[in-house]
């Protein structure tokens, strides 16, 4: 006959053995990291460069980028359920559909 408290090890074992394979090492978030600090050197790098009319473009893609890294590997969607990661990336898409609007108010309606 099991007890309880073994029966309840036995499930945390479960449990953590399944947590487990779910993320990733300790290296794979240090290179997903360093890819991050890149990416963000990038961006401010475009401070100092001129890139006139890209400037801008550049910067909603590299947020894009970050932002997918972010969301795929810290936040697990990487490893989860495709629905979870189309709710986030549906909402992406739209925040940037009404940053977009939001410019193009100023940029055309402006005296």
């Amino acid at each position: 006959m099991t007890t309880t408290a073994g029966h309840t090890e036995h499930m945390e074992h479960e449990a953590h053995g399944e947590h487990a394979e779910h993320g990733m090492t300790t290296i794979g978030y240090i290179k997903v990291a360093l890819v991050l600090a890149a990416l963000t050197a990038l961006e401010v790098a475009t401070y100092f460069v001129d890139f006139g009319p890209f400037f801008m473009p550049l910067l909603l893609i590299l947020m894009c980028v970050k932002f997918f890294i972010v969301v795929s590997y810290f936040m697990h969607l990487k490893f989860d359920s495709k629905i979870f990661s189309f709710m986030f990336y549906t909402g992406l898409f739209l925040a940037i559909g009404v940053y977009a609007t939001f410019l193009a108010t100023f940029k055309f309606f402006t005296a």
